[in-house]
C-alpha cells in the first residue's frame, strides 16, 4: 500500500532566536527519518502557508506566526492532521500557558496579568515579589527584553512601558524562584525525556539562566518532572514539548516555561527518532 504525503512546514527565522540552525536541523533529521519510513515528505516555509497551496492532509509543524496558525487551525477544522496541534502551539503562547497551566495546578510560579499600559508598582508590592519576571503575554519571546528579570516593582513598569511602545499590550508577571533551573524536552505519553543543567552547558538563547546561577544539584525525582512535562502537555494540547523549571532547595519542581517543539538540541539525535514515531503514531490513530 502506498503510505501518504506528509507536508513539513519549517519555523520561520524570526521565531527561532539564536538557534536558527538548531530549530533547522531537529525539523531537517524528523523530515529525513520520516523518509526513512517509507513516506514522502514535502518540505515548505512558514510564509507558504499564506502564499502557496498546502494539499497534504498530513502536516508536522513548527511554525509560530499568528497568520500561519490561524491557516494551521483552520487546516485542522477541515479534518486535516498538524502535529503539533496549532490549537496547541497557540496554547503555549505566555499568558494563554500560564493560566492553562494554573488551573490545571501544575506547579508553577505565582504570577499577576497585568495591562501594559498599566502602572504594576502597586500590583507587584501586593503580591510580595521582592524579585519578579516581567513578560511579554501576547506571545513567545522572540527578543531578549521580552523575558526580563527586575529586582524593584520600578523597573517593572519602565519595562511594561516599553512592551506598550511595542504594541504588546499585557503582560504576565512571574514571582522569581531560588533553585536550580532545569531545562528539559519530551514526548508526550513517556516516549521520550531528557533533562540537563543549562549552566553546565552554556545551553542559552538569551543568557538569562545565570539569574538562577550555577546549578547545586538539589535532588529531585526525574519521574516526578517527566510526569509533570507531560501533565502540562495535555493541559496546553501538544505531542512535542520542552521547557524549564525551578528544582528548590527541598526538591520542589515548579515549571517555569514550556514550548512547543524546541530544538532537542542537546539530545537531538537520539530525540529525533522518538519525535518521527510521535507524528507516526497521530497519523495511524486518526486512521484507525
Amino acid at each position: 500500500m502506498t503510505k501518504q504525503t506528509i507536508a513539513g512546514i519549517r519555523r520561520g527565522n524570526l521565531f527561532s532566536p539564536n538557534h536558527i540552525g538548531n530549530d533547522a536541523a531537529v525539523f531537517m533529521q524528523t523530515a529525513e527519518h520520516l523518509r526513512d519510513k517509507g513516506y514522502a515528505v514535502n518540505e515548505y516555509i512558514e510564509s507558504d502557508l499564506l502564499t502557496r497551496e498546502i494539499p497534504e492532509n498530513v502536516l508536522f509543524s513548527m511554525v509560530r506566526d499568528c497568520q500561519s496558525i490561524r491557516k494551521l487551525q483552520q487546516f485542522e477544522d477541515e479534518g486535516r492532521l498538524v502535529v503539533n496541534s496549532a490549537y496547541g502551539i497557540e496554547n503555549c503562547a505566555r499568558e494563554k500557558m500560564t493560566r492553562l497551566l494554573l488551573t490545571h495546578g501544575i506547579p508553577h510560579p505565582r504570577s499577576l496579568f497585568l495591562r501594559t499600559g498599566e502602572d504594576p508598582v502597586e500590583a507587584i508590592e501586593e503580591a510580595g515579589f521582592h524579585h519578579c519576571w516581567v513578560k511579554r503575554g501576547d506571545f513567545h519571546a522572540i527578543h531578549r527584553e521580552d523575558v526580563t528579570y527586575v529586582r524593584h516593582p520600578g523597573e517593572a513598569k519602565d519595562i511594561l512601558k516599553e512592551f506598550a511602545l511595542r504594541g504588546i499590550e499585557t503582560a504576565v508577571v512571574n514571582e522569581h524562584l531560588a533553585g536550580d533551573l532545569v531545562k528539559f524536552y519530551g514526548i508526550a505519553g513517556g516516549a521520550f525525556f531528557y533533562w540537563f543543567y543549562p549552566s553546565d552547558t552554556q545551553h542559552s538563547k538569551f543568557g538569562l539562566e545565570q539569574i538562577n546561577g550555577t546549578a547545586k544539584g538539589y535532588p529531585f525525582a526525574e519521574e516526578t518532572l517527566q510526569a509533570l512535562g507531560d501533565e502540562a502537555a495535555e493541559a496546553l494540547n501538544i505531542r512535542i514539548y520542552g521547557g524549564d523549571c525551578i528544582v528548590s532547595e527541598d526538591g520542589v519542581i515548579r515549571l517555569i516555561d514550556f514550548n512547543d517543539w524546541p530544538s532537542f538540541a542537546p539530545c537531538r539525535d537520539s530525540a529525533v527518532p522518538h519525535i518521527a514515531a510521535c507524528i507516526l503514531r497521530e497519523i495511524r490513530s486518526r486512521n484507525s
